[in-house]
């Protein structure tokens, strides 16, 4: 058992916040993980993560008598949800699906995607206004800002969508 009347108030108080952090942002990507079906990772990612929530609980409940700590838990939670987001943001592990409607440049968007080396389909649709094009392109998530720049280059005023997704059956995935 570790004791806690050894450490520093200070130090304690920022020991919390920075476990707190950690516990959260490997909370936030285990919960990302488990959505993506990645069971190993998730456990790994659940382990620490609970491991450092039973040491940054303690810390606090052994030290109810420096309010600092209470914040510092508090402020650590809220911060790691961030951090959490952040390098799960940055990782940008899976696929999404595009979604572009255009109503003057379809067949061009469609041709561009293709020459960048992503899979395209392309609906006729009908808008407010008449036909529209309606293209579909599933990517991997760190691939769209290159999708998404290719799309604009050819018409700056499409319509687009993102929606992630969970492949079940890989068909063209641009290696």
């Amino acid at each position: 058992m570790i004791d806690f009347s050894i450490i520093p108030p200070l130090l304690l108080t920022v020991g919390i916040f920075f476990l707190r952090v950690t516990d959260m942002s490997l909370d936030t990507l285990r919960v990302l993980f488990v959505i993506r079906g990645r069971r190993p990772l998730a456990w790994v990612l659940g382990f620490m993560q609970s491991a450092l929530w039973v040491i940054a609980i303690t810390s606090v409940l052994n030290n109810l008598d420096n309010p600092w700590n209470i914040v510092a838990y508090a402020s650590g939670f809220a911060t790691g949800n961030v951090v959490g987001m952040i390098i799960e943001e940055r990782l940008a592990i899976g696929h999404s699906h595009l979604r572009i409607i255009s109503s003057r440049r379809g067949d061009a968007i469609v041709e561009a995607v293709r020459a960048a080396g992503y899979a395209a389909t392309e609906v006729a649709g009908r808008g407010k206004d008449g036909t529209v094009a309606l293209i579909s392109c599933s990517v991997r998530r760190r691939d769209i800002s290159r999708v998404q720049k290719e799309i604009y280059k050819v018409d700056p005023d499409a319509f687009v969508t993102l929606e992630e997704i969970r492949p079940l059956h890989r068909g063209y995935w641009r290696a």
